[in-house]
């Protein structure tokens, strides 16, 4: 009799990282289409339907803007300790209950409380979803970070008209808000959907998230790249208030945006493409295209739509290009389980390089047109320096590498080196074995 073996089982295989970037991209969709829909139209609101002074209307957006920034640095931690999906969860609880409370707020203390919740669910959304990306594996990460982007812009496109729309339906900015609040539950939802890590961070105290906090503040070689970075987010930005400032009309800023975000959307398939968005150029590429935008804007008077489409088209290729190459490379240097610290430290920094660049610009326009040239100029400036700067730095960072997650057979068995690489990543002939550069 003839014993045949038994079939070996199928290969138990991780879930897909496909299924995990089809996921996030789908709720960055639904949550940005929300926000994007009440956003554009809740100066309108404030001023006019509540009837609130200027300075009123100001404070509360600081308040969302500046809270959200702040928040960044403990909360980037607090993922890594809670589980992305856990957080994502909360982050979306939190923000369709701030969009309910937006939507019934009459008083200005009811606003407060709206625009804090709000901010709150933004700086858990951020690292948690960027950190679910992260860990998709390199096979997927690439990709799935720029359907995650062209998501983003999508529905800054699509999320105004929407939100015409709800507006004119009947109920006013009640409907518009609830619809928000409807589209982040969503969210919340396909969050659930998403498979719990084999070993699921339990919840920890203060003290693990301020030790994650230690840990990387003394990675000396990200901190440096933090810094230096720190403008991209005014550099993304400001163009939207920029732009009303200037005196364009409706009409025209609205085209502006508009071919902004589908520009950045576009260049995402060449991002993408053989993982280019972990080379160094691409950075600062970004950068420079940033400086040209604001430099063009500089010299416009809102009389001028020819000249600020080709600023928009600027601006548009240096979002598509910086925001990816950020994350690729901060995801190449950060460990899987520290991931959201990094991120919550690079974009604690770049926030409040933005928070603060927005109140002296601000007083800088209103010094009248002369004012305005030089804060553009100025925010032209710190993208150009900061390129420069990137570009100098040559040796002191391994932003390139991955702490042998990834590339290890590429070091030879020289350990000590992956701290050696530069910010530009560009070995050959750049390294310098056995020396930390002078940070």
């Amino acid at each position: 009799m003839t014993v045949t073996a038994p079939a070996s089982p199928p290969p138990v295989q991780d879930v897909s990282g496909r299924r995990v970037v089809v996921t996030v991209v789908v709720i960055q969709l639904s949550s940005c289409l929300g926000f994007f829909s009440v956003m554009a139209h809740l100066v309108a609101h404030l001023r006019h339907d509540l009837g609130l002074l200027a300075g009123t209307v100001g404070l509360v957006l600081g308040v969302r803007t500046g809270l959200q920034f702040a928040l960044l640095l403990p909360i980037g931690v607090l993922t890594d300790r809670l589980g992305a999906r856990r957080t994502g969860v909360i982050a979306c609880l939190l923000r369709a209950l701030g969009f309910a409370l937006l939507g019934t707020a009459g008083e200005v203390s009811t606003l407060l409380c709206a625009a804090v919740v709000i901010a709150v669910g933004g700086a858990l959304y951020n690292p948690a979803a960027q950190t679910l990306l992260a860990g998709a594996g390199p096979a997927h990460r690439a990709g799935g970070f720029a359907a995650y982007v062209t998501a983003q812009h999508v529905a800054t496109v699509a999320g105004p008209p929407v939100g015409l729309l709800l507006l004119a339906a009947g109920p006013g900015f009640a409907l518009l808000a609830g619809a928000a609040a409807a589209m982040w539950t969503i969210s919340c939802g396909l969050f659930l959907l998403l498979p719990k890590g084999r070993r699921e961070p339990a919840p920890a105290p203060f003290s693990g998230v301020a030790a994650g906090v230690r840990a990387v503040l003394g990675d000396r070689s990200f901190l440096l790249f933090a810094l230096l970075t720190a403008p991209t987010t005014l550099l993304a930005n400001h163009i939207m208030t920029a732009v009303p400032l200037l005196g364009f009309a409706p009409g025209a800023a609205t085209l502006c945006f508009c071919v902004l975000a589908a520009v950045a959307a576009a260049a995402q398939p060449f991002v993408a493409a053989g993982r280019r968005g972990e080379r160094p150029w691409v950075l600062r590429a970004g950068l420079c295209c940033a400086a040209a935008a604001f430099f063009v804007l500089a010299t416009l008077d809102g009389t001028q739509p020819g000249p600020l489409m080709i600023a928009a088209v600027l601006n548009g290729v240096a979002n598509g290009l910086i925001q990816p190459s950020i994350f690729q490379r901060v995801t190449r240097h950060a460990p899987a389980e520290r991931f959201g610290s990094y991120y919550g430290v690079l974009a604690f920094c770049a926030g409040m390089f933005s928070f603060a660049g927005e109140l002296v610009i601000g007083q800088l326009f209103d010094l009248g047109p002369a004012g305005a040239t030089a804060a553009l100029t100025g925010v032209g400036a710190s993208a150009l320096v900061a390129a420069i700067a990137l570009r100098d730095r040559q040796h002191g960072s391994d932003l390139d590498g991955d702490h042998g997650r990834e590339r290890g057979s590429e070091l030879d068995g020289n350990q000590g080196r992956g701290r050696g690489l530069d910010l530009d990543g560009d070995q050959g002939g750049r390294e310098r074995l056995g020396r930390q550069a002078a940070l």
